[in-house]
Formats: C-alpha cells, sequence, structure tokens
C-alpha cells in the first residue's frame, strides 16, 4: 500500500501512545513516539554514536531481526551484485515465500498487516488473527504469542527484549502482548530513526530486537521499481542496516561469547508497478530470507527466485520465528508448538504441510514433504498428544475424526522428525459414519472378508471357498475401493475368463449345514458386495451368473440365482425344475461401481425380497411370493454356490452366447434369518466391513 506522510504517521503515533496510557511521547531521530510495554524508551543519542568497549547486559545467544517493507528479492540480489549494499555482502540470501497457501485457511492477503503478524508469530492468519491494514486489527496473543512472548517464556535466560518500527500499524499488532516487549519506539515515518534506536538497543544488551524499515516501500509506490529514487532508498536502507551490523560486530569483539543471529527479510513482495495489491500472485508472495549464518534447513541460498510455484518448496516466512527461538534456546514443547514454520537449523526439513478432508468426511488426510535428513520416524500430534508415529520417509497420514455428531470441527496437529517440528490448523465439515446394524452378527453363519487368498470363513469349518477347480483358479485380490477409507483392505476378483480344458471356471461357496436345505433353518440371507467391469461386458447374450447353486441354463432349473443381464440387470431367481419364481425389471447396477446385493428367502413365510443398492440408482427392493414347491428345490445341485459361474461350474461352457468376464466381489456372508430392510440398507450406507463388528 501507499505510505501516507509523516505527519500523519506521527498523528497515527500519538494516538496509540494515548492508548497505550504511555507516560511520554516523542523522541529523536526525526521524531517518533515510544509504546513501550515494559519499560521505557530507549535513552537519546544518534546512531554515530561511537560503541561502548565494554558490553552492557549479558553474553550468550542474541538475535536480530530486521524486516524492511519494499525491499523484494531482486532488488537486493541486484543491490548486493552491484555492489551497492556492500554491508550485505556477507549475509546468505534465499528466496522465499509468505502468504500462506493459497485456497486453504492459511491463505492471508499479502499486505503489511498480516505479513508482520506471520513475521512476529511464525503462523498464519488463521492463528495470528491479522486479515487487514487497519488499526483495529492486532494479534490473538493466546492463538499466536509473538516471538517476544515465546522468548521470554525461557525464565531462565532471562531474555531483553526490543522493537523499532516506521510503520504505526506495528503497534497495533502487538498491543495485547502485554509484558513481552521491554523496549519498543514508533519512528513514526523516520528510517534513520529505525538506525539509531536500534542501535541503542543492541548497546545496552538487549537479547532480542525487532526492527522494520519503510523507505523502500515508499520509494516504490510513489516512484517505480526500476526508479533511481528506489535504488536510493534500498543503498541507504541497506547502509542503516550496515550500522547495526557494525554495533554487532563491535559487540562480538569486546566479548566473544556473544553469538548473535542476524535475518533480514521484507513482509511481502510487491507488483510489477511497485504496489502491494494484497493478491495471491507470485511476485506478492516473492519473498526473501538473509542470515549471517548457515543454516541448514534454508534452501536455495545465492539463487534466483523460482517464477512457478516451485517457490512453495522453499522456506517460508513462518520459518524466521521458530528460527530464532531455537537459537534463543526457546522453542516450545512440540506438545504446545503452535508454529507454522520450522527451525531452518535443522538437518530435516517438513515443507509443504497441508490438510484437507477425506472422501468420506469423517478424517482429514495430512500431507508433507521430508527434505534433508528423511531417515526419522515422523511423529504425529493432535492437540498436542500423540496419535502416531508413522516409518522414517513417511509423507502422509489420514486421522480419523471420533465426534459425537455432525459439524464444523477445528484441531492442531503438529508433526515431529528429529528435532524439526511444525505444526497446521485443520478444519472439518464432519458426517459421522453410518454404523452397521449391531444385530448383523445374530444369525452370521458364514462370513468371507476376502481380503486374502484363500478366503477362509470366520466362522470356522462353516463352509469352504475356493476355484470350482484348481487348474482353473481365476481368483485375484484387487483394491477394496468400495469400503470407507479407514477399513479398506482386498476385494476379491473372480474371472471366469480363466478356465481349465474342460471349460470349468469360477469360484465356489460350500457349507457344511446348507441354508437352502436345512430343514431347522426356516429363513436365510445371502449378502455381498459386487461390482461388474466398466460396460457390465457379462450382461449380453443370455446373461451371466452372479451367484448360482443350480444349473442356470434356464431360471426354471431347480435352485437359486442372480443373474446378471442387458442394462446391466440383477434377476433374483428361484426355480422348481418346471416353474420359477423370479424378481425381475426392478434392480439395475451402475456399471464399475460396487453395489450391495442382498436376496432374502423366508422358507416359512413363503416369500423372496430381493435387495440392491447402488451409488445411482440407489435403494432397489422387490418382493415374490414363493410356492412350496419353489421352497423345496432351493437346493439346486446341492454342491455349493458358484461365483461368476453357476452351481456346476460351467455355465460359460454351456453357454457360448454369454461371454466371460470378470466380477468382484467382497464381504460375502450368509444368515440363517431374514435380515430387515434397514439391516441390509446399513451395510451399504455404513461401507464398513462386517469383521469390524467381530471381536
Amino acid at each position: 500500500m501507499i505510505r501516507g506522510t509523516n505527519a500523519r504517521r506521527a498523528s497515527a503515533g500519538g494516538s496509540l501512545c494515548v492508548a497505550l496510557l504511555l507516560a511520554a511521547c516523542g523522541g529523536g531521530g526525526g521524531g517518533g513516539s515510544g509504546f513501550s510495554l515494559v519499560g521505557n524508551t530507549p535513552a537519546a543519542g544518534g546512531g554515530g554514536n561511537a560503541a561502548p568497549t565494554v558490553n552492557q547486559g549479558k553474553s550468550g545467544p542474541k538475535a536480530l531481526v530486521v524486516e524492511i517493507d519494499g525491499l523484494t528479492h531482486a532488488a537486493l540480489a541486484d543491490a548486493i551484485a552491484q555492489k551497492r549494499a556492500p554491508a550485505l555482502q556477507s549475509l546468505r540470501v534465499a528466496p522465499a515465500w509468505t502468504g500462506g497457501a493459497n485456497g486453504s485457511l492459511t491463505q492471508q492477503r499479502l499486505t503489511d498487516g498480516p505479513s508482520w503478524a506471520t513475521l512476529l508469530t511464525g503462523t498464519w492468519v488463521q492463528r495470528h488473527g491479522v486479515r487487514w491494514d487497519t488499526s483495529d486489527q492486532s494479534i490473538d496473543a493466546k492463538l499466536a504469542p509473538s516471538i517476544f512472548a515465546m522468548a521470554k517464556q525461557n525464565t531462565a535466560a532471562g531474555y531483553k527484549t526490543g522493537a523499532i518500527t516506521a510503520n504505526p500499524l506495528y503497534p497495533a499488532l502487538v498491543r495485547n502482548d502485554t509484558g513481552a516487549i521491554d523496549t519498543a519506539f514508533d519512528c513514526a515515518g523516520s528510517d534513520a530513526c529505525v538506525t539509531e534506536h536500534t542501535a541503542q538497543l543492541i548497546d545496552s544488551g538487549h537479547d532480542l530486537v525487532v526492527a522494520q524499515y519503510g523507505a523502500p516501500a515508499s520509494a516504490a509506490a510513489g516512484s517505480g521499481l526500476g526508479s533511481d529514487t528506489y535504488r536510493r532508498a534500498v543503498t541507504d536502507t541497506a547502509a542503516g542496516v550496515g550500522q547495526l551490523l557494525e554495533r554487532i560486530a563491535r559487540r562480538t569483539a569486546n566479548d566473544a561469547r556473544e553469538d548473535w543471529l542476524v535475518i533480514l527479510t521484507t513482509g511481502h513482495g510487491l507488483d510489477a508497478f511497485g504496489g502491494a495489491t494484497g493478491l495471491q500472485t507470485l511476485e506478492n508472495k516473492t519473498i526473501f530470507i538473509a542470515s549471517n549464518k548457515e543454516l541448514a534447513g534454508l534452501p536455495g541460498t545465492g539463487t534466483a527466485a523460482p517464477a512457478d510455484n516451485t517457490l512453495l518448496q522453499l522456506a517460508a516466512a513462518t520459518d524466521i520465528a521458530p528460527t530464532v527461538l531455537r537459537h534463543l534456546g526457546s522453542t516450545p514443547a512440540a506438545a504446545s508448538y503452535g508454529l507454522n514454520g520450522i527451525a531452518l537449523q535443522g538437518t530435516t526439513s517438513l515443507r509443504e504441510f497441508a490438510a484437507r478432508t477425506g472422501a468420506d468426511k469423517d478424517n482429514i488426510e495430512l500431507s508433507w514433504k521430508l527434505a534433508g535428513n528423511a531417515n526419522l520416524p515422523v511423529q504425529v500430534l493432535r492437540n498436542g498428544k500423540l496419535v502416531a508415529t508413522l516409518a522414517a520417509g513417511s509423507t502422509s497420514y489420514a486421522d480419523y475424526v471420533d465426534a459425537v455428531s455432525d459439524g464444523t470441527y477445528s484441531y492442531v496437529y503438529t508433526l515431529v522428525a528429529g528435532d524439526t517440528v511444525v505444526s497446521l490448523t485443520a478444519q472439518i465439515a464432519y458426517l459421522k459414519p453410518v454404523p452397521l446394524a449391531p444385530t448383523l452378527t445374530n444369525g452370521l453363519v458364514s462370513y468371507y472378508p476376502l481380503d486374502a487368498l484363500p478366503g477362509v470363513d470366520v466362522k470356522t469349518g462353516a463352509s469352504t471357498f475356493g476355484p470350482w477347480a484348481v487348474d482353473a483358479d481365476g481368483g485375484s485380490l484387487v483394491t477394496d475401493d468400495g469400503m470407507r477409507t479407514r477399513d479398506r483392505a482386498k476385494a476379491l476378483r473372480v474371472d471366469s475368463r480363466t478356465a481349465n480344458a474342460s471349460g470349468m471356471a469360477g469360484y465356489r461357496v460350500k457349507q457344511m449345514t446348507d441354508v437352502t436345505t436345512d430343514a431347522a433353518t426356516t429363513a436365510f440371507t445371502i449378502g455381498f458386495w459386487v461390482r461388474t467391469d466398466a460396460t457390465c461386458s457379462q450382461g449380453v447374450g443370455n446373461g451371466g451368473t452372479v451367484i448360482a447353486n443350480k444349473n442356470y441354463d434356464t431360471g426354471n432349473n431347480e435352485g437359486i440365482a442372480i443373474g446378471l443381464f442387458s442394462s446391466c440387470e440383477l434377476r433374483f431367481n428361484t426355480g422348481t425344475g418346471s416353474a420359477r419364481g423370479e424378481i425381475k425389471g426392478a434392480h439395475y447396477l451402475s456399471a464399475g461401481q460396487w453395489a450391495y446385493v442382498a436376496m432374502v428367502i423366508d422358507k416359512a413365510g413363503l416369500a423372496m425380497d430381493a435387495y440392491a443398492v447402488d451409488p445411482v440408482r440407489g435403494i432397489q427392493t422387490g418382493h415374490v411370493a414363493l410356492s412350496p414347491a419353489l421352497v423345496a428345490k432351493l437346493g439346486g445341485l446341492k454342491n455349493g454356490i458358484g461365483l461368476n459361474e453357476d452351481g456346476s461350474g460351467l455355465y460359460y461352457k454351456r453357454q457360448s452366447a454369454s461371454p466371460r468376464g470378470a466380477m468382484d466381489f467382497n464381504d460375502f456372508a450368509i444368515w440363517n434369518r431374514a435380515l430387515t430392510a434397514d439391516e441390509v440398507t446399513s451395510l451399504y450406507k455404513a461401507a464398513r466391513p462386517l469383521s469390524t463388528l467381530i471381536p
């Protein structure tokens, strides 16, 4: 945005000073106002005064963070290359990015207020809460404590903090950070004032100092990035930073135990005209991070900024705060980390941490990229509690929500790999999964999850399962993508094109106590998931056999069958040998998609109910009355139930007009009772295997 006049800045600073109940305003070096939150403004004295020969304050780690508003990465690189910024020659400069991830909860406006809030907190807008460049905006100190407050958490170190700024928005951002900043000063638009007062803080022994310059932004907005005015502003500001670096050099010469980390950056990029539009363009997102130290996690040092989205693989503005805190020994514990960036000193980098709601709306899918040393396990914490420890090199995790009802929920996720930590707040519009009816275990006499081959009945010894012929095994395992994501394993594909010399193909289930013939069984249900190929290719000619215990050359033959016909129609059939009881024209599948199918026969009640629950066609039902003769002949060939074959294993051999092909089956079950409509529909709606009900 275009900066106002110094008079307007002084007015804003003065009003803020009153708002903060300060005892004094004003100061040297171009005017300004103190907004000291703990101590007083720096003692008077020019920036050119000689530095002390004996250091004030204590030894140990110290940090200076300098934010130069309006200094683009390209302009800094050019100034260094043209030797117009000799004081910055020794810094390691790398392109970086800011503004959060476009289209996500982290996305923020690329203007001063949100960008400075990110610099001060190491978080994006969903935590720091600053969305605009207005005086009513301030950092949410509870969700996003400032770098000053986090440094103060290291009480044993007793760090002394200070902040000097040229922009009147800065004091408003930290007004909720009571007690965190020992010395602060608003220079009301004067960069010379920033240099002067920052030098005083360095000389007086402050341990963490944040300084902000604004002249390059004003020059860019007024004259453009290619103007001499802008180039002079960059050169002058670099010279001012050079004075601060000289002060630090003198202190370290006086006391070698002082260990300074210097970070130089900018809040956001500018457009081609030198303006801050706030939009998520690549030029606005491009910033830089420069350091006096070698940082293992700072990629791209000395290179040009990428001209595409590979920029997001580099360091981010959120990495600055954790880097400073690591240097000061003040990194928050993983359980309370909350920062959206990583400390750049680490040899492992966790980049592009993202979250999205899973397809089933009951889980959050986390993803990230690893760089550097990836040979470390990755821990995942949710709201500060460990939920998973993943193998080294892992880059994704699905976290399943267990909420009491539908609704919108937020969680803070933290990744830990070695000594590298990063957090992200994720949100889900949660839909509570439909549960399987708990009664589905009642009367379950045979059950094949079909997650492995050979298939094994969960009801041990109740049945056998396998190919009709050992030399014609057309069974293979495929991805079980019909179940909810958390329960996916495998499903069985039965390909009847795999046949032996006699033409036998398909699979068979053979019960020890056959529900179709057992006199003690007065009703039964056969239920399973099924999927045709992409064109329902077997539903032509005389049709295909989904399951059958009969010779299915005709539906009149003794036994039961579910057949597949043109238009992907299912027909539910019983026969006496000369007559049939059948439901047709009521059930259709969507080719290539999973559906749940159930045949329910009430022997005592002389009835058959049929269900096909399809993702496109919905719940399809049918009913037919059965004669005693039909019930008496339900056993068919009494040789088991064929899958993608009939009760002989030779249907496709005999019916050459019916093409062989592949059908997929999953969660094949038999009950010795009639399931209710609600129980059948719960099997589809829950999309969970029956095994989840079985201890």
